[in-house]
């Protein structure tokens, strides 16, 4: 497993605060999201802002896509709510299939698919070995979730030590726009 798999190509506070409008106009085409403290806190309902921000996708003319590793009942229902989107449940994240999978749903590929989750162990690490570019956000709400994802965050705090260091001094950081 190499270090640079495990680091994002950039790490925001939230989704919300990605521009997506100037993401479109630098060529992205598709964007490929985790659920649960990605876009809403863990297993809550879609909320106003995640099916605003569906909507805008839409209008700018993004496809959209919603990759967990949930069960189909979680995904579906928040899919209904956000309308504009797809979704693929148990992807089976950090493996490269689920998001081979969403870009030939949404009719993309690496070089115009961006992928924002919350993990680095799932989200990060998967998109990065697919060759997407991963932007990595803070949690929603952070130590309100399973037993397993708590004991992975504290692993992911010393990744994040030293992905501060590498952001410092790499030479190929990607900043992802912010509104």
């Amino acid at each position: 497993m190499s270090k640079r798999n495990l680091y994002p190509t950039d790490y925001v506070d939230s989704t919300y605060a990605i521009d997506f409008k100037k993401l479109y106009e630098q060529g992205y085409r598709g964007v490929i999201f985790d659920v649960d403290n990605t876009l809403v806190p863990h297993n809550a309902p879609a909320d106003d802002r995640a099916k605003a921000l569906f909507k805008e996708l839409h209008e700018i003319g993004f496809q959209a896509l919603l990759l967990s590793n949930n069960k189909e009942p979680r995904v579906k229902t928040f899919k209904e709510a956000v309308e504009y989107c797809t979704y693929i449940y148990k992807a089976g994240k950090p493996g490269v299939a689920g998001y081979k999978k969403a870009m030939a749903q949404m009719g993309t590929d690496e070089t115009n698919t961006i992928f924002v989750g919350d993990q680095i162990l799932t989200d990060v690490w998967g998109a990065n070995r697919a060759g997407i570019r991963s932007v990595m956000v803070k949690p929603v709400k952070k130590w309100h979730e399973e037993i397993q994802i708590i004991i992975k965050r504290f692993i992911e705090a010393f990744i994040l030590l030293g992905y501060k260091v590498y952001k410092t001094y790499g030479k190929d950081i990607n900043k992802v726009p912010l509104k």
